[in-house]
């Protein structure tokens, strides 16, 4: 897996402001602005991440993923 292999299934499955991923190939790395983030705590953002990667995440094709999760109006204040 790359990281843009890895970007692109994130955006299919979740509508991106901006996105940065960096990684070794197992060892990912993600800054992620969605407006679906609005109103939702950590957890489910991250939960909101991990189902648009499916069997991926399970199977260990993705091994780990750190993420930064904002909504467009957070990302803005930054």
């Amino acid at each position: 897996m790359t990281a843009e292999e890895l970007q692109s299934l994130i955006t299919d499955g979740l509508p991106c402001e901006h996105i940065e991923v960096t990684g070794d190939g197992r060892h990912w790395s993600a800054v992620i602005v969605s407006p679906a983030f609005e109103g939702l705590r950590l957890i489910a953002r991250h939960k909101k991440v991990y189902d648009t990667l499916g069997a991926r995440i399970k199977t260990d094709e993705v091994h780990a993923l750190s993420m930064k999760t904002h909504t467009p109006t957070e990302w803005a204040k930054k």
